[in-house]
This record gives C-alpha cells, structure tokens and sequence, in this order.
C-alpha cells in the first residue's frame, strides 16, 4: 500500500488533498462529538419554548468548543500520526491515512456494536479478524447512526419534565376556565425558573461532556 502511495503523481496528490479538505465541515459535523452537542441543545431549546433564545449560533458556537474541548486529545493524536508520514517522504495521502486512524478510534468507542456490525455486512467483504481492518467508511455511517439514537434518547429524558410542566399549567388554565389563554405562554416563565434554579446548563453540559471521557 505505501508503494502504491509513493507512486502517486504529486499533482493527484494534491487534487486528493483539496479533495479531502473540501470535506473537513462534513467530517467535523459528522463523525465528532459535534453532533451529539448541537443535537441535544438544539431539542433542549425546543423543550424550554424559546424560539430565538439563545440564538443558532450560540448553540453552534458552544458545540463547536465542547468539540474542541472532549476531543482535543484525538486531534493532536491525528496531528502527531499524520506528520510523521509527511516528513518522511512528503506523502500527503499516507499522512491522512495515518492521521484518520485516531478519529476511527474514537468513533469506534461510541459505536453500538449492533450498528458497526450492520455496515460491515452490508459491505460485503470479509469479516475483519481485528479492529484494524476495520475501515473509517464502515464506522462512520454506524457512529453517526449510534450519536442519533443517543442524542434523541438524551433528548427525550430532557423533554419530560419540560411536557410535563405544560400539562400541569393547561390543566389547570381548564379548571379555572381560561380556554382562550395560552399555556405556553404561561408555562414558559416557570419552565425558565426552574431551569434556572437546578443550574439546568451547567447539568447538560457536564452531563455531554463527561459522555465522552
């Protein structure tokens, strides 16, 4: 394989780099812990019923350094993999062979085994005898699918108090007759307050992050 690498014309090379450059947001938003972040603060935002608060990009913002924050161990890991190809020999597409085998890593580590095994078979090739022979094409799809399932589980388990707030505040808004009053409008100053007062972010946050570790 690392022949056929160092054979490759440098003008290929570099049209595969720009190639997987062009892929990096993908990559970041897809096959990180990036999405599980903005997922689960995306649906607490729902469950809360603040529709502009706090803003898209605040959610994203905060996704983005959680990212940087639970993985910047396996970045610097596929840093250090993947010089070590290039200074030898200038090889840019070894250097992101080796440097895409820690993130596989990490994927692997958050992947439902019932998923993983459901893309190797669709694969059609041979069952790999170790998790080296594993490719990042076959995690990826099943991370992707494991982070869904978690993040709307975590989701879901977010939602609850919230919904049951509102039937508590509708019911009684029925008992007292007030058909044509809203009960989100009066639900949404104690779903706040409460969240407020269990320090609801800093529970969300630590809870993501310590997911990771």
């Amino acid at each position: 394989m690392d022949n056929v690498l160092k054979d490759i014309n440098p003008v290929l090379q570099i049209l595969v780099v720009m190639t997987v450059f062009s892929l990096i947001p993908l990559v970041f938003c897809c096959m990180t812990s990036f999405l599980r972040f903005v997922i689960v603060f995306s649906m607490l935002k729902t469950a809360l019923g603040t529709q502009s608060v706090p803003p898209a990009i605040v959610i994203i913002g905060l996704s983005v350094i959680l990212t940087f924050f639970t993985m910047g161990s396996t970045f610097q890991k596929m840093y250090d993999m993947g010089s070590v190809p290039y200074q030898r020999n200038q090889n840019m597409i070894a250097a992101i062979e080796e440097g895409s085998k820690p993130l596989k890593e990490f994927m692997m580590k958050q992947t439902r085994q019932g998923d993983l095994a459901f893309f190797i078979e669709l694969s059609h090739k041979a069952p790999p005898k170790t998790p080296d022979e594993i490719t990042v094409w076959q995690v990826a799809p099943a991370y992707i699918m494991s982070e869904l399932k978690t993040a709307f589980e975590i989701g879901f388990v977010i939602f609850v108090p919230f919904i049951v707030l509102d039937l508590v505040v509708a019911n009684i808004l029925l008992a007292l007759g007030m058909f044509m009053l809203s009960p989100t409008i009066i639900s949404l100053p104690f779903k706040l307050l409460i969240f407020i007062a269990v320090d609801g972010w800093a529970l969300i946050v630590q809870g993501l992050v310590t997911s990771y570790n």
